[in-house]
């Protein structure tokens, strides 16, 4: 919840109850990786280089697969991916089969603050999901594509970058960071007597049912999981997802969750609403916090898009991960 404005939104409440197993894309998740999905075709795969720069492919050409298949170059000691909704920051290098020329690359400059769903890669190349599932943050990995590896529609778009219509592909993904996709850790128990109460999706989405009862007038914070992650520190962004509903109209009306796929929100103490930046305070990585944030610690008697002026908000906050609050953008 930014300062200074507030992405509206009219999603319903989620009403299911608690889950006691750790959700997909959170770091207690299981996950068994297939380091060599296809020996012989990824032998004709020769990748070299610093894994903080752009890497070095060989192949014999016209290098032709009929079906995908990856490799680990090196792997990575980080969280492992085990959903692809969860957020990561990738650089990655794409090699036209035929040619063996790069087509496509990402910057590798280094700046791991532009976290997004991978999904987003995903939904391009079907090839990757297979190749990413089970990878570590840190890791480099080779994947050969096939022509069914990546969608029609991605060949259509980047046909002026000169991807080609037909043929096969080989990409080399840097896996730089890798957070979870929700909250995990230990529930923790809350007297919450006349406060809202919050239930989960197996998958960790959050909702929020406020009570019929008269709202606090001083922040009341609880934190309802307790991430094993560092303390967040006072000097970083907060790299988090959040829902907020306002305590009178029990309406969401801005939620990271909400997109397809849900896109965290990197936010900076200062940048944000006093109430937010006090829920944070202390926290560790991996924590879900519920806060209640009164009129003078919120929005105060100014009307914020559709929150009324005075209003009491609630949120639900998980904190996926951190970031140096002055690599973050001003908004």
């Amino acid at each position: 919840m930014r300062r200074t404005s507030a992405v509206l939104s009219t999603a319903a409440l989620i009403g299911v109850a608690l889950v006691g197993c750790a959700p997909a894309g959170t770091a207690g998740a299981s996950c068994d990786r297939v380091a060599n999905s296809d020996p012989e075709t990824m032998s004709q795969i020769e990748v070299s280089g610093a894994l903080e720069t752009q890497p070095t492919v060989d192949v014999r050409t016209p290098f032709v697969t009929a079906d995908d298949a990856h490799a680990d170059v090196e792997r990575g000691d980080g969280p492992a991916i085990t959903d692809v909704d969860q957020p990561a920051v990738l650089d990655i290098t794409l090699i036209d089969g035929e040619s063996g020329s790069q087509l496509l690359g990402t910057a590798y400059s280094g700046d791991v603050t532009g976290v997004s769903p991978l999904s987003g890669w995903t939904s391009q190349f079907p090839a990757f999901e297979d190749a990413l599932l089970c990878a570590t943050e840190g890791s480099r990995i080779a994947v050969a594509i096939s022509q069914d590896g990546v969608t029609e529609e991605t060949r259509a778009m980047y046909a002026q970058a000169g991807l080609p219509q037909e043929g096969s592909l080989i990409a080399v993904i840097d896996v730089r960071k890798v957070l979870p996709r929700a909250a995990s850790g230990e529930v923790q128990f809350n007297a919450g007597l006349g406060l809202p109460t919050v239930v989960r999706t197996p998958d960790g989405v959050p909702g929020i049912i406020v009570p019929d009862a008269t709202a606090p007038s001083e922040v009341v914070v609880q934190t309802l999981i307790k991430g094993d992650g560092p303390v967040l520190g006072a000097d970083e962004a907060a790299v988090v997802h959040y829902t907020g509903v306002t305590w009178d109209e029990r309406e969401v009306f801005d939620s990271t969750w909400q997109g397809e796929p849900p896109m965290p929100a990197t936010l900076v103490p200062d940048q944000v609403v006093p109430g937010f930046a006090q829920a944070l305070e202390g926290q560790t990585i991996g924590s879900q916090v519920m806060v209640v944030i009164p009129p003078d610690q919120g929005y105060g008697d100014q009307a914020q898009g559709t929150i009324p002026a005075n209003s009491t908000l609630v949120f639900v906050i998980d904190i996926l991960g951190s970031t140096p609050a002055t690599a973050v953008p001003a908004p």
